[in-house]
């Protein structure tokens, strides 16, 4: 598959919410030529409202503009969920440069007891209006996010309730990342590129940085798009579908200019076995992913790449999943790494 793309294409979605079958594969077959030929693509027609974007914008802004000592109060070190503050320095991805950002994850609120370091209550921090908005904000993403998993099924051609079953209480997360003005930014190739842990994201960003890299190693610029979100394929697509559709390598250039970014990662429950399809397996090409638990999978990335995570694991208090992958065993990375060997 030629993956030399120098743009990401644009997908209108308001077909998936049509009753008629005919329209909801039209939108599907184009999720599927971008999941293959691109990994990113962007949607509109999402149903979104722009107002609901901007005040989550005006939220973080508050929420970032307190002084460290406030925001430290829900550092994400004190939680059990995996929820609260990011401080800059915290998150490090293989590359093992430090990104200037600080950012707030924010999970399913989960009212049952903690597991596996992923689902548990938030940790809200005491700021009037935020706990209001960010909720209303991650409940209306995984709305979206359901409609797209409904795509997603098609895409893969499986049945459009594929993922139905899957999705009673997933450990999805909603990142307000936070990137400060940086007069003394200095940018470097690949600095920060990483693949994303769970099926797809949705990002809505306030300014263009976001590179895409394409299959001849080129970055390609992702700017936002006016009322559309950006999604990109994760490390389980990338898995279900073999390796036919790529959960590609992205980074954020470093920039000068105040940045904030809204990743939501979309993902299934916790015990749901990822693995390649039937479909997509055969003699000429057999399965080329272990069979991996969502949430397993979730979890052993998060813990490789968050420093009171790694402090856990020094410690003998939290231990990797048994079978865990390694950072950079999904995307073009991976690929490039086993064509060396």
């Amino acid at each position: 598959m030629n993956r030399d793309f120098r743009s990401i294409p644009v997908i209108d979605i308001e077909g998936l919410r049509s009753s008629d079958p005919g329209s909801r594969r039209a939108v599907a077959s184009e999720i599927e030529a971008a999941a293959r030929e691109v990994g990113f693509f962007y949607v509109t027609g999402h149903g979104v409202p722009q107002a609901a974007r901007r005040q989550l914008e005006a939220v973080a802004q508050k929420f970032f503009a307190l002084p460290d000592e406030r925001k430290m109060e829900v550092y994400i070190g004190r939680s059990q969920n995996h929820s609260g503050y990011v401080p800059e320095g915290e998150e490090v991805f293989s590359s093992g440069k430090i990104d200037r950002k600080e950012a707030f994850d924010v999970g399913l609120d989960y009212d049952g007891p903690p597991r596996g370091g992923m689902l548990g209550p938030n940790l809200w921090p005491d700021l009037e209006g935020f706990k209001a908005d960010v909720g209303a904000y991650y409940a209306q993403v995984q709305d979206l996010a359901r409609i797209l998993f409904r795509g997603f099924a098609l895409a893969l051609g499986q049945p459009e309730d594929f993922f139905e079953n899957r999705l009673s209480a997933p450990p999805a997360q909603l990142r307000l990342i936070h990137y400060p003005f940086d007069p003394d930014a200095v940018d470097a190739e690949g600095i920060g590129a990483h693949t994303d842990y769970e099926c797809f994201t949705i990002l809505y960003s306030t300014a263009p940085g976001l590179e895409v890299l394409n299959g001849a190693g080129e970055w390609i610029d992702a700017p936002p798009l006016e009322g559309g979100f950006i999604i990109n394929i994760g490390d389980m697509i990338e898995t279900w579908s073999n390796g036919a559709f790529v959960a590609t390598s992205h980074r954020v250039r470093k920039v000068s200019a105040e940045r904030y970014s809204f990743p939501f990662f979309a993902t299934c429950d916790y015990d749901t076995a990822v693995e390649p399809l039937p479909g997509f397996v055969s003699a000429d090409r057999p399965a080329r992913y272990p069979r991996i638990i969502s949430g397993e999978h979730l979890f052993a990335q998060t813990a490789q790449t968050f420093g009171y995570l790694k402090r856990r694991m020094a410690d003998g208090a939290v231990l990797l999943p048994e079978g865990a992958q390694a950072l950079e065993s999904f995307g073009q990375q991976a690929r490039a790494k086993s064509a060396a060997r």
